[in-house]
């Protein structure tokens, strides 16, 4: 178990990944196509694949005033692997600032993840979903 966990990678995705992240995206509230054909070209997204290349999760940052974490899924079977804890660690490492991201107010387990990483609450963001339910922005500052 432990030589295929070390096999696990993250790296920078790639045009060829998109079926895959489009398959994930279904798992989102409000994904976005655009955002996806456009990061996998320019290699802002990050994907996180098994051992044997199956892309399981990924993340698509957008760069601003820092990062902000646009999307970040990962496939059903594979949660509680410690997938999306290595993508946020990985963007982290790569940010040249603050990293931010929005998560829906009632997903208390992202919000654990987000939270053990040192993301900090900021503001709420009252109905922002389609389905009325609100966003809570979480943001990291850059270690000193």
């Amino acid at each position: 178990m432990l030589a295929a966990l070390a096999a696990v990678t993250v790296r920078s995705g790639r045009p060829p990944d998109e079926p895959a992240i489009r398959t994930l995206q279904r798992l989102l509230r409000e994904p976005s196509p655009t955002l996806r054909s456009h990061a996998l070209r320019t290699g802002d997204a990050l994907v996180e694949e098994t051992a044997d290349g199956a892309v399981v999760g990924y993340l698509l940052p957008v760069a601003g005033d820092g990062v902000h974490v646009a999307e970040l899924a990962v496939h059903p079977a594979h949660r509680r692997e410690g997938r999306a804890t290595r993508l946020l660690r990985e963007l982290i490492a790569r940010a040249d600032g603050s990293v931010t991201l929005l998560v829906a107010a009632d997903n208390d387990g992202a919000r654990r993840l987000y939270e053990s990483l040192g993301f900090r609450p900021t503001a709420r963001r009252p109905g922002f979903y389609d389905d009325g339910t609100d966003a809570i922005l979480l943001a990291r500052e850059p270690a000193d």
